[in-house]
């Protein structure tokens, strides 16, 4: 993949498909050419479930994409999630052979290799190794340990694993579609390439991607990543929980949510309503304001207390200095980071894709981050451009957190 070429993000969301064309620039930008998008049906929390539906939005949003850039796409570079996604930390150690004291290209693949002889769940994959730092003969700090003399080399890695046939159901509702896949990306580590600079990740910064269907999030922390997972818990439960407690259609739930909802509470006027007109079979209903927020604030604190909770038990949330960076559809909600604020106990930022230029509704959306941090994960991958998914997947590393 040359430079100044063109790269495409795919992500399969819970409430849209959305495909990001875009310009990478050998000074690190991006430029959009063009956003497509479609509803999303056959998906749930993230994952497939229905073949055949599901690819039909995909195509659907290919070729929305292909007439706003006016590119014909022929690959692109697929983002993955869902509950089942999960990571956690593994040294990796080898022993320099007698007849040499210079490490080498081949003790640098060894370590790697030894960081991921570790038991996963039988029905899981390597998704990431994500290199957090070297250590030679028990010196920390070393950047690249190649040409160094030792007689030991060790390396911590963030390693991401997840089912391997539902993730490879993905890629294979896509290549039926017509394009190829060359690589996958768990979704919050795209995010955090266009939401992070390399001060905010040696600073410690969480990113939380809280999305329609899944609330994904990652951990930075002394410049590597140390935690990452998904919650099955998105924007649609809070939709649900409209619908349900005030009794209306999810439709008319989604609108309210989107249109009039907020998490903070005794803003409304006492006896404020929100009026819901009448249409084809639906009477018409007035709405107590405060009864709406309540239920919207009462969702997302369960969320935020559920991922403050996981959190926790890694310990890294007292040393992020930058706070947290929030994204994602849900991330719209009026007063949301006030509330994050309050459960996480640090500066929470609504941000969006950073270092991109283009079509500013689609960089400026925070509905985007992830479309659009698959580009840019991709452009950092390149040099190790892969010729396909699957006969990748067994030897891909990721080196996030030493750019």
């Amino acid at each position: 993949m040359a430079r100044d070429s063109i790269v495409v993000g795919l992500e399969i969301g819970t409430s849209k498909i959305c495909v990001v064309v875009g310009e990478t620039r050998g000074d690190g930008t991006i430029r959009i050419l063009g956003v497509g998008q479609a509803p999303s049906r056959g998906v749930r929390k993230g994952e497939i479930v229905d073949f055949e539906t599901a690819g039909k939005c995909i195509r659907e949003a290919l070729v929305d994409a292909e007439e706003k850039s006016d590119v014909m796409i022929g690959s692109v570079y697929l983002g993955v999630t869902g509950a089942h996604i999960a990571g956690f930390n593994n040294r990796g150690a080898v022993s320099i052979p007698e007849d040499r004291d210079e490490i080498c290209e081949e003790d640098f693949e060894d370590v790697q290799a030894s960081a991921r002889e570790v038991s996963i769940p039988a029905p899981n994959m390597f998704v990431h190794s994500l290199l957090q730092h070297y250590y030679v003969d028990g010196q920390d700090g070393v950047l690249n340990p190649i040409g160094m003399l030792g007689r030991k080399l060790e390396a911590d890695f963030h390693i991401i694993h997840g089912v391997a046939t539902r993730i490879k159901n993905s890629v294979r509702c896509v290549k039926e579609v017509g394009p190829e896949v060359l690589d996958v990306v768990f979704n919050p580590l795209a995010t955090a390439q266009v939401l992070l600079d390399q001060n905010q990740k040696s600073l410690g910064a969480l990113v939380v991607d809280f999305g329609g269907g899944t609330t994904d999030y990652l951990v930075y922390s002394d410049g590597a990543v140390q935690q990452s997972g998904s919650l099955a818990i998105g924007g649609d439960h809070i939709t649900n929980d409209i619908s349900l407690g005030l009794r209306i259609p999810m439709a008319k739930a989604e609108r309210l949510k989107i249109e009039e909802g907020s998490v903070i509470l005794g803003n409304a006027r006492p006896g404020e309503t929100i009026v819901l007109k009448d249409e084809t079979g639906f009477a018409g209903k007035e709405i107590e304001r405060e009864m709406l927020n309540t239920i919207i604030h009462c969702r997302v604190r369960e969320t935020f207390e559920l991922l403050k909770k996981r959190l926790d038990d890694e310990g890294h949330l007292p040393f992020l200095g930058a706070g947290l960076m929030l994204t994602g559809g849900c991330s719209l909600i009026k007063g949301i980071n006030h509330l994050a604020e309050e459960i996480f106990g640090m500066p929470v930022h609504l941000t969006h894709a950073q270092t991109v230029s283009g079509l500013t509704s689609a960089f400026e959306n925070p509905q985007f981050s992830t479309a659009i941090g698959i580009i840019k994960y991709a452009d950092a991958m390149q040099p190790e451009r892969p010729s396909g998914f699957f006969g990748r997947m067994r030897k891909k590393f990721s080196f996030f957190g030493l750019f």
